[in-house]
């Protein structure tokens, strides 16, 4: 004669404490099924069945798990931010119409951009020599990549891949006419635009080379970013909590376009 399961080792509706922890690790977890999440939760001591589990990841459109072979292209640059670089050419004019060109490296674990200079004529042996020397600087802050991401323009010649390879990193190139996949980068761009470039008349090279370093310096020590917890990219290592006898001042940047606030000495 079969006896009853034990009540306490039933599967059971899961509990209002209940759902919220299988909605919790479905949500930290998208690519696992209902009988994984089960699993788990069976681990921490909640006995739910497979059904209700399977019901409540529908209700809350969490299910079922992609059936994709690998990781997107965004999640694998996440997975790899740390000692990544990205690099990409933009375009700006002058009020004499005059065209120039702006390259630049962004680091995707911190979001660091590096400026590495304004041209008109972006040339390979001009396009080499800031990439010796980033390579340098990073060198002397001890902060090696392993992989370099940039698009398929002409412009990045054979002698710039041989310095990055010089130093361990491989180069990831992007396939052709797709913006999407140097995000990154690009994100940076629309910023730069949106926040200065749009609002300054640059007059020539070197005005457009110094409004873009004081940009970018803003941009690295200032500004907030949402995928860095709104830290900027090189963060403050000294913290203070406002009180009400603080005084707070605002320093301007690019002729008053940029604000920033500190607190008075």
């Amino acid at each position: 004669m079969d006896l009853p399961e034990p009540r306490s080792l039933r599967p059971q509706r899961p509990s209002g404490r209940d759902r919220g922890a299988v909605l919790h690790v479905a949500r930290e977890n998208p690519r696992w099924g209902y009988l994984r999440i089960v699993g788990e939760c069976r681990k921490l001591g909640l006995n739910v069945s497979a059904t209700a589990v399977r019901k409540l990841l529908r209700r809350h459109r969490l299910g079922p798990a992609s059936r994709t072979t690998g990781p997107s292209w965004s999640e694998f640059l996440k997975a790899q931010a740390a000692g990544s670089l990205a690099c990409d050419f933009f375009h700006v004019d002058t009020v004499t119409l005059r065209r120039l060109y702006v390259l630049f490296f962004i680091d995707l674990q911190r979001r660091v951009v590096y400026l590495a200079g304004v041209t008109a004529h972006p040339v390979g042996p001009w396009v080499t020599q800031p990439a010796r020397n980033l390579v340098a600087v990073l060198e002397d802050r001890r902060r090696p990549f392993r992989f370099l991401v940039r698009d398929s323009d002409a412009k990045f010649v054979g002698p710039f891949d041989e310095v990055m390879r010089s130093v361990g990193a491989r180069i990831i190139e992007t396939p052709f006419r797709a913006p999407k996949a140097n995000a990154f980068a690009e994100r940076f761009v629309h910023t730069a635009r949106a926040e200065c470039l749009d609002w300054v008349l640059l007059r020539g090279e070197r005005h457009a080379e110094r409004v873009l370093r004081e940009f970018v310096t803003h941009y690295n020590r200032e500004r907030p970013h949402r995928g860095i917890n709104l830290e900027p990219p090189v963060p403050n290592v000294a913290q203070h909590q406002l009180e009400s006898s603080d005084v707070v001042e605002r320093f301007d940047r690019v002729g008053g376009l940029l604000h920033e606030y500190r607190l008075a000495a």
